[in-house]
């Protein structure tokens, strides 16, 4: 698989919008230690130091097409409570989510409590209900759903068995869209998965597929059995095969079955890598890419996203740096993910070179853009340069931007010859990114002051350098869009 023919369907997320319908959830993380057992029990006894919420099942899924540069039309239902304001201001930062969310006062929302002590998740506490829908509510979720069909580039069911996918609504929604010509992408919990049939790919783990088949699914040969026995009772037209340590295994009625590695190289948590392994498919095949390709992106995000704790997401950009190896090229390549621009500085600290840190959104590279860059280069041996990820360049200017997404901003930065090395961040500051890298000298135009630098406090208390780079009259990415859309007009 080339590297240029995957890093081109990176770029091509930008432009994807997909319909997401199923069951929104609310995914807490209670984080502690423990130090003794209850005396009241023989159970740990956790002394919690915090508590985190984020959005999860099919709000997860929509917040990791979010993370990925693209947009998600989110439905589905959730009570009258605390836990779905909750919910309702999370996916509120992500100003490329459009949730339309149906409060029903007869059920609560769903929300999973772990319990997580010194790492180690001890317990899990769910509140739901797994009842039908009533009429008058799926009618109120089938009306919405047809409706925003039309702007959708295709459509991911995520059933997680709570209520809002039954057999009708499941039956409703897959073939309205298939009368609307979109791919639809089921990531089942029935047992049954006839209940999906006519889907374009079922999503299945493991486990789920032994028990929809009846059969052990272990070995290579006995998952593309299962799955061809599945598909043909016309269940759905691919089978994507989620198998943990194992990989991923893709099943088509007219092709040899392809078998892919798990590319995770280390596993914190998994919680809701099934919701990062549906995004990315809908959107690899949104981008135009073939179920192989999308399935192999999938399957790259999903090792990223295990290695992170909690229900995470990954960025179009930690994909693309995860992707550099395939790229044959015989310079490396300039694109890294936090952890591995952290072992490139330490590398060219040991070195005794100096480190130079500047950042933006780099939206439309221009001449001043330039300039900026090659002072910082000036200043240091080295340059990092940290970019905006899509999603925090829509959180700080607005949903019509960045006008190019976060691959191939960072690609063009990465052919500037006084660039080292960029890494995308998701924040919508980069003092994270600041401190682990620890660069000698900050660098930001002349626009700004030493004290407005985010970062420039902790950099000076280490011994570097603020460096405020003396700007190119004329020339500003706005004031380029403003120009560009006149002309348009």
């Amino acid at each position: 698989m080339q590297f240029t023919t995957l890093s081109g369907l990176l770029e091509g997320f930008h432009a994807a919008r997909i319909l997401v319908l199923g069951d929104v959830m609310l995914d807490r993380f209670v984080y502690g230690s423990v130090e003794r057992i209850s005396p009241e029990a023989p159970i740990p006894v956790v002394n919690v130091d915090r508590i985190m919420d984020m959005p999860g099942g099919a709000a997860n899924v929509a917040r990791n097409i979010a993370a990925l540069g693209a947009r998600a039309i989110l439905l589905g239902v959730v009570g009258d409570d605390l836990a779905a304001l909750d919910l309702t201001t999370q996916l509120a930062a992500s100003p490329t989510i459009e949730p339309h969310l149906i409060a029903d006062a007869s059920r609560p929302t769903s929300v999973k409590t772990r319990y997580v002590a010194d790492g180690q998740q001890v317990m899990r506490a769910d509140r739901e209900s797994r009842t039908p829908l009533a009429p008058a509510v799926e009618r109120r979720v089938l009306d919405d759903y047809i409706a925003a069909l039309r702007d959708a580039d295709a459509v991911v069911l995520s059933d997680y068995a709570k209520g809002v996918l039954s057999d009708s609504m499941a039956r409703a929604a897959i073939d309205a869209a298939r009368s609307a010509g979109k791919t639809v992408i089921v990531d089942p919990k029935a047992k049954n998965l006839v209940r999906y049939r006519g889907a374009s790919i079922l999503t299945p783990n493991r486990l789920e597929l032994q028990q929809a088949y009846g059969g052990e699914c272990v070995t290579d040969d006995e998952i593309a059995a299962a799955a061809m026995s599945m598909m043909g009772q016309d269940v759905c037209d691919v089978m994507v095969v989620t198998r943990g340590k194992d990989g991923m295994s893709i099943i088509c009625r007219d092709r040899a079955a392809v078998h892919l590695p798990t590319s995770a190289r280390q596993v914190f948590d998994v919680s809701g890598a099934g919701d990062t392994v549906v995004a990315t498919l809908s959107l690899g095949l949104a981008a135009g890419g073939d179920v192989v390709q999308a399935c192999t992106l999938a399957n790259m995000a999903a090792g990223l996203v295990v290695g992170k704790r909690g229900t995470a997401t990954v960025t179009s950009g930690e994909v693309v740096a995860a992707l550099a190896p395939l790229g044959g090229r015989a310079d490396p390549q300039k694109i890294f993910a936090v952890e591995n621009a952290l072992q490139l500085a330490r590398s060219w600290r040991d070195q005794g070179l100096k480190i130079a840190f500047t950042n933006g959104c780099f939206d439309l590279l221009h001449p001043g853009h330039i300039s900026l860059l090659e002072q910082a280069r000036r200043s240091a041996d080295r340059l990092i340069v940290g970019l905006n990820a899509d999603l925090s360049i829509r959180r700080l200017k607005g949903p019509d931007r960045p006008v190019q997404g976060e691959v191939a901003r960072a690609t063009v930065l990465a052919a500037v010859k006084s660039v080292d090395a960029v890494v995308i961040f998701a924040e919508d500051t980069p003092l994270r990114l600041i401190e682990v890298l620890e660069p000698d000298v900050l660098v930001k135009g002349a626009d700004y002051t030493v004290e407005t630098v985010v970062g420039a406090e902790w950099v000076l208390a280490r011994g570097g350098r603020v460096l405020l780079a003396d700007l190119l009259p004329g020339h500003s990415t706005t004031a380029t869009v403003k120009r560009a859309g006149s002309s348009d007009a």
